[in-house]
């Protein structure tokens, strides 16, 4: 997998754009629930460290 690195304006817009720590989400843990209007989500962090929402 290449990683690609952003142009100083995307990196800018980037940096104004809120940031959460997915395991302070989860509160230590793998999962947390995230609403959004009137649907649950699921967010799971993986062993391997990835990260899977669903419905």
């Amino acid at each position: 997998m290449n990683a690609q690195n952003p142009t100083p304006s995307q990196s800018y817009a980037v940096s104004m754009l809120p940031s959460h720590k997915a395991e302070d989400l989860t509160n230590g843990g793998n999962l947390a629930h995230i609403e959004l209007g009137d649907q649950l989500y699921t967010l799971r962090i993986t062993r391997a460290g990835k990260l899977i929402l669903t419905k």
